[in-house]
């Protein structure tokens, strides 16, 4: 199966264009070119992804495209979707230059491209890669913005010649909607850019995209009659291009630049609602027995929308820090914008000092559906009661078993206790509380949009009566399986009537409730476990083993370190007899599972299916029957699949499931075709980046019950993702809450003796030679920057802060020559004070690097100094040698150091022996750091974990830190890919972030 990838190249005074090329990894995965520029050793030739693609790539030319990757001296790495695991790809991984056979789909036929391309078919040839799913979804957000007329005409000059383009307008909402497409681009979308800026790349793709769209969208003439000759006025020839061929040659000079001076006056004045400070409208509800709402008006900080001034203390010369000079102008001069779109708003404006203004009923309804929107696209501010927006009318399903028993016994006796009968009623519900039908047929013919029912107030719209109308007609009450009764739960109602609330009881009600693990009586430590359960690991055990009995899989999603793999031992002891598990783990994590195993449940058999002396034919099968759980890897599953597919298994294991988010992969189709009972997913991240994730995963515990992929995207995963849509939320929440377990560890309602996490920032000053050092650095690194474009200028600007975080960990570190190390780092020297503090206390500590050659030259110095041993840690070690280091860094009695590698030891490993880390050099992303810290801040630690993070003042570390402070809620998407988003600061950025405040030096 293919795998097929999409980028875009931004034009150079001209349309950009759409790039597509594809991966085989069927074919040898490695190349032996050494030429600066290589041919990409499994792409696919352009004729054959054409082939693929069909009337999709029509308008597309073929064309050799070089585009940058990651990769190693053996060839680029393959992509995550070819399900491939890339060897070595922890080390020496660099970009590399690649020529890859390409589609060339121009710009003003892109959109038509993606939207055939959205949704490939599962059986088909091919699948999507991350950056075509990211363009289809571009291509669906330009759709979204030509629809609500987020857009205005330009003209605007290609390759010379003026031509008609409509251009989005980005307000409000939109704004934040843009910068996080620009925050998650995939880097294989401007792998061929040439070093464009993500900014720039995903402008000129919306621009491109927003006008295919419009195109579509709008009639085929604006003007009504003919169409303006080649001799007629600019205007008229402009107005007709915005629905035709766009080019507009011949035009006089003069006519251009005053028709573009007009145009970007307009477009000026509808981005005049991006300002720090915005105006904002509040919708207030009428008191108890009155029917008067209130429009408060108010000025409010676009930065922190917690910033609120009403319009009545503004008059009264109240304020907030960041108001401008002169707010009351502020005030007037956006309500006189805002009357565009909400007439009404000219009555209020006929005061002198407007704060507020009446609405009737019917004049709140029009602002709710017609003007709220519309306000808060153009970048207003509005708050709205807490119900609006939300589907007035829905279903409640009240289900009871036949008996107290039954469900039991049905269990008991067929082993799968969803067959059983049960009793069900369906009612209407409005509000908090359910209509008949003759209420619902009087509030129909009342045609009142907007009611209070039972003292509170419901927004009614006619699509929902009338599918409520239906739905009185339609069997109420009955019996149904207790299967079919929770697929209609999972299904929850229907578009225009949802399912708002379930009452069941017995074990139906146990599971629906999505709080199981609470309701059911917590089952003990079994026998023969080597150890106790805590109670809430009690409670996951017989939650897993309420979910076997009823034949149905889930998800143990526990925070990292509260013991996934306990609970799933401990369900495999109780179960011991009844059946072989299957567990697949990243490689990584097959001698944890391993060694938990022997020391958890030494009574279980465990045979573990991994590397080249695995067992084959018959004495694979001779092991498997003797054995209780079958430990394998991801890469191991799809390269064994026919033989692992033999075998019957009680249940299949998933283990760090995110492996498998990704539905489309060979790796994860591979795990789903692995057939057993019932299955397990064990991650503490089961949504990372999208929605689809956790459909992937939950599809894997139980197959087919979210329904297909295309269905669970329109039905929630775009409400939730593009819309924050609180009733798809609510929906999917009750459709997965009963397969889905989370316990955190930071509740102390779930685990109150953790020992406390302190996190501290250790200000480390330069040595004079280190402070020369650094700027020799940045004068020489600056002068490379500006003279580069394109993927140079990021090649230089990483190798830039490469040298410059080395010249802080030490001189030695930047020049590798061999001298000396005492007295030569601040950093260092803090490092030995600390080692000498701990040593003497008798701990253990972590020391992480992101570099191994720092790491080699640290680890004989520390030992010298410390007189105590210093274990070293990284990826050019065996299996073996690791494994070793962890034992006795765990069992040794003495205190000492371990120094990791960051990439090689930041997961998978348990080393509670330390109760201190230090991060000796950042990698910059909180997440890859907490990661490294959870190595010894997990369950099995007794005592308070010190976490120090080492950064030197005055130095592009102390600056990216205050950066990342100031912007804590966007660190994860804006630093979440480690230090890529640095590259595409401009040359006077980067100056001052690289330069050295001369208060370092100490």
């Amino acid at each position: 199966m293919l795998v097929v990838h999409g980028g875009w190249v931004p034009g150079a005074g001209s349309p950009g264009r759409l790039i597509i090329w594809a991966e085989d990894p069927g074919v040898p995965l490695t190349s032996t070119s050494r030429a600066r520029s290589r041919p990409h050793p499994f792409a696919t030739a352009a004729a054959q992804i054409a082939d693929a693609l069909g009337e999709a790539v029509a308008a597309a030319t073929t064309e050799s495209v070089t585009i940058s990757l990651p990769s190693t001296g053996r060839g680029p790495l393959p992509s995550p979707e070819t399900g491939v695991e890339a060897e070595s790809a922890t080390r020496g991984v660099k970009l590399g230059a690649w020529t890859v056979p390409a589609l060339s789909v121009p710009g003003d036929s892109a959109m038509t491209a993606l939207g055939l391309l959205a949704d490939p078919d599962p059986d088909g040839p091919w699948l999507a890669g991350a950056s075509l799913r990211y363009l289809s979804l571009l291509a669906g957000y330009a759709c979204d913005l030509a629809r609500r007329g987020r857009m205005l005409p330009q003209l605007v000059i290609e390759a010379g010649v003026p031509a008609a383009r409509w251009r989005p307008v980005l307000t409000g909402a939109d704004t934040v909607t843009f910068r996080d497409f620009a925050a998650g681009m995939p880097p294989v979308v401007r792998a061929a850019t040439g070093g464009h800026p993500i900014g720039r790349t995903v402008r000129d793709a919306l621009d491109s995209l927003l006008d295919g769209a419009a195109r579509d969208a709008l009639p085929d003439r604006i003007m009504v009659g003919q169409r303006p000759g080649p001799k007629a006025a600019l205007p008229d020839r402009w107005l007709a291009a915005l629905t035709a061929g766009p080019a507009l040659p011949g035009a006089a000079e003069s006519e251009v630049r005053d028709l573009r001076r007009a145009l970007d006056d307009w477009m000026r004045a509808a981005n005049e609602a991006n300002g720090p400070v915005r105006v904002s409208f509040r919708l207030i509800e009428p008191a108890p027995e009155t029917d008067e709402w209130a429009l408060e008006f108010a000025l409010q900080s676009a930065e922190d929308p917690s910033l609120y001034l009403p319009a009545e203390a503004l008059w009264d010369g109240e304020g907030f820090p960041g108001l401008p000079k002169r707010p009351d102008e502020t005030l007037l001069a956006g309500l006189g914008r805002a009357v565009r779109l909400f007439p009404l708003l000219h009555v209020a404006l006929l005061e002198q000092r407007p704060a507020a203004m009446p609405l009737s009923t019917a004049e709140a309804h029009d602002f709710l559906v017609q003007a709220a929107p519309l306000l808060q696209a153009a970048g207003f501010g509005v708050q709205l009661p807490s119900w609006a927006g939300r589907k007035a009318v829905g279903l409640k399903l009240t289900t009871r078993t036949k008996s107290k028993t039954s469900t039991s016994r049905a269990v008991a006796d067929s082993g799968f206790g969803l067959s059983e009968l049960v009793d069900f009623r369906i009612d209407l519900v409005i509000g908090d509380g359910a209509v008949s039908a003759d209420e619902l047929a009087e509030l129909a013919r009342a045609k009142i949009p907007l009611v209070r029912v039972r003292g509170q107030w419901v927004e009614l719209d006619d699509r929902q009566l009338k599918a409520a109308l239906k739905a009185v007609n339609r069997r109420r009450e009955g019996e149904m399986t207790a299967g079919d009764l929770l697929q209609q739960v999972v299904e929850g109602g229907e578009e225009d009537l949802p399912l708002v609330e379930v009452d069941a009881d017995g074990d139906l009600g146990d599971l629906l409730s999505g709080q199981a693990a609470e309701r059911l009586t917590p089952m003990p430590t079994p026998a023969g476990f080597q150890g106790t359960l805590r109670p809430y690991q009690e409670r996951g055990l017989s939650w897993l083993n309420f979910l076997g009995r009823l034949g149905l899989g889930g998800i143990l999603a526990d925070d990292m370190g509260l013991g996934k793999t306990a609970q799933t031992l401990s369900l495999l002891l109780t179960e011991q007899g009844d059946g072989k598990t299957l567990l697949v783990c990243p490689m990584s994590l097959v001698s944890n599972w391993h060694k938990e195993a022997g020391r958890f449940v030494p009574g279980l058999r465990v045979y573990v299916h991994h590397g080249s002396t695995r067992l084959r034919g018959p004495e694979f099968d001779d092991a498997v029957a003797g054995a209780d759980l079958v430990i394998t890897t991801y890469g191991t599953a799809l390269r064994d699949l026919e033989t692992l597919r033999g075998v019957r298994w009680s249940r299949v294991v998933c283990d760090e499931a995110q492996a498998i988010k990704n539905s489309g992969t060979r790796q994860s189709q591979a795990v789903r075709a692995i057939p057993a009972r019932t299955r397990l997913a064990l991650t503490g991240t089961p949504v990372e980046n999208h929605l689809a994730e956790l459909w992937s995963i939950m599809d894997f515990c139980n197959p087919g019950l979210l329904g297909p992929a295309k269905r669970f995207r329109r039905r929630f995963q775009e409400p939730i993702e593009t819309r924050q849509d609180e009733d798809a939320t609510a929906a999917l929440k009750r459709a997965t809450g009963p397969f889905v377990l989370r316990r955190l560890k930071t509740d102390k309602n779930i685990i109150s003796d953790l020992p406390e996490k302190n996190e501290m920032k250790v200000w480390c000053s330069l040595t004079p030679e280190q402070a020369t050092l650094y700027q020799a650095v940045v004068e020489d690194m600056m002068a490379e920057i500006e003279s580069t474009e394109g993927i140079q200028r990021r090649g230089n600007v990483l190798a830039a802060m490469m040298k410059l975080k080395q010249v802080c960990n030490h001189p030695a570190h930047l020049l590798k020559d061999g001298s000396r190390l005492p007295g030569r780092s601040g950093k260092l020297a803090r490092l030995e004070e600390l080692a000498d503090e701990i040593v003497s206390d008798g701990d253990k500590a972590l020391v992480f690097t992101q570099y191994a050659e720092w790491g080699s030259l640290l680890q004989p110095y520390l030992a010298a100094h410390t007189d105590r041993p210093v274990l070293w840690l990284h990826g050019g070690l065996s299996k073996a040698r690791r494994d070793d280091l962890v034992e006795r860094f765990q069992t040794a009695g003495e205190p000492m150091l371990f120094l990791l590698s960051l990439k090689a030891a930041g997961t998978g490993l348990n080393l509670t022996a330390a109760n201190h880390v230090i991060h000796f050099d950042r990698w910059w992303n909180p997440a890859v750091e907490d990661q490294a810290t959870d190595r010894a801040f997990r369950i099995g630690q007794s005592r308070d974990v010190q976490v120090r993070k080492f950064i030197c003042t005055g130095t592009l570390e102390e600056k990216i830190d205050a950066m990342i402070e100031r912007k804590k809620a966007l660190a994860s998407s804006v630093v979440g890919t480690g230090e890529e988003w640095i590259t595409d600061l401009s040359t006077d950025q980067l100056r001052e972030l690289f330069s050295l405040d001369p208060a370092a030096v100490r």
